[in-house]
């Protein structure tokens, strides 16, 4: 592994557990039955591994959006022109997708990256990290090469660094992206092409075979090594993608939640996971996309998405919906009143206590 790729990993440290078992008991003290407000418990221990404190505050909330376009639509493996990654990148500026709408709803700052669109943005709201006019085709070789994808990583890296924000959030924008994110999952998983390629935009029957088609060739030319993420992801992967990972780690490496959105953003933060397991521990995912493979990157990952709510935008749309949730989980730990400050003896949770009446599991 490249020293500089080492230097970054080397940022990221373990949750902190003293200030996870505080916030356990903190948690016991709370006026409530044990567990009974379940994630939201859950998230306000995860929250102070992060930080290392108990009362943590989500005010500052970022959406980071990575923008760039992928060589393999030549294939006709996506329903829409490659020219609508330019005009919805100029667009997330405006509050005009699904994803800035919502940001601006919700008073979440929002950050448009240009990491790989195939066009020159004059739009001076587009923050210009530009690698490449797009990737190549995957089918004919490397999507990129293996010093860009490093590049690609380390401009996540520092934009997530350098972003002032309590949380963060990871999104996307990129048409052809869910063929590489496909590519990416199928390798890591060493999972078939079937159980992880979805239709993403929308696609005909034809087109979707065909998709399956160029992913399995795409990755049978190149032989990404699956122990090797970033080799994984300069092949079959995406500019987006590498910088998505990117700004997990970094994320992590300035000790900060990061929320996942889709299908994409869940691939990417699995590249996150593979390059430093640590990374896991600052995860929050937002909703469970439609998409076929984003449950295999949750399970890969060991975790649960918060909503079901049928979304496949992508964007980072589900992230500003995602730090609401996160801001109540503070409110709950900081705000609510213990059984002494209501004046309630709670004796009577003893026995329930001592029998640990509900897991994690069944509280998910």
């Amino acid at each position: 592994m490249e020293q500089v790729l080492v230097d970054l990993l080397s940022r990221i440290t373990p949750p902190d557990e003293m200030a996870m078992d505080a916030a356990r008991r903190r948690q016991a003290q709370l006026a409530k039955p044990p567990g009974s407000l379940g994630r939201l418990e859950d998230l306000s221990v995860q929250l102070s591994g992060i930080t290392g404190r108990v009362d943590n505050h989500i005010e500052k909330k970022h959406l980071l959006v990575f923008a760039a376009d992928n060589g393999v639509v030549a294939e006709g493996v996506a329903s829409a022109p490659q020219s609508v990654t330019l005009m919805q990148t100029v667009n997330l500026t405006r509050a005009k997708t699904g994803a800035s709408v919502l940001a601006r709803h919700f008073n979440c700052g929002i950050t448009v990256c240009d990491v790989g669109v195939n066009a020159d943005i004059r739009e001076s709201a587009v923050l210009n990290r530009k690698i490449a006019y797009g990737t190549a085709n995957m089918v004919h070789g490397p999507a990129m090469t293996r010093e860009q994808a490093l590049r690609a990583i380390q401009t996540g890296y520092d934009l997530a660094c350098d972003t002032p924000a309590d949380v963060l959030g990871v999104g996307e924008m990129g048409i052809g992206n869910t063929t590489t994110s496909s590519a990416v999952l199928a390798v890591l998983l060493d999972a078939d092409v079937d159980t992880v390629t979805g239709r993403g935009g929308g696609i005909t029957d034809q087109s979707f075979a065909k998709k399956k088609q160029v992913i399995r060739r795409a990755i049978q030319i190149n032989h990404p090594d699956p122990c090797d993420v970033v080799d994984v992801v300069s092949k079959v992967g995406g500019f987006d993608i590498a910088a998505m990972c990117g700004a997990f780690l970094g994320a992590a490496a300035s000790r900060r939640p990061v929320v996942i959105d889709g299908f994409i953003s869940a691939v990417a933060a699995l590249c996150a996971v593979r390059l430093c397991p640590d990374v896991r521990a600052y995860l929050v995912p937002s909703h469970a996309s439609f998409e076929i493979g984003y449950r295999l990157a949750m399970e890969a990952m060991d975790l649960k998405p918060l909503f079901l709510l049928g979304m496949r935008l992508g964007e980072g749309s589900g992230c500003p919906l995602a730090f609401q949730v996160l801001d109540a989980a503070c409110a709950i730990i900081n705000d609510m009143a213990t059984f002494d400050q209501a004046g309630i003896n709670d004796d009577y949770l003893e026995p329930i206590r001592k029998g640990d009446q509900f897991t994690v599991e069944e509280r998910a």
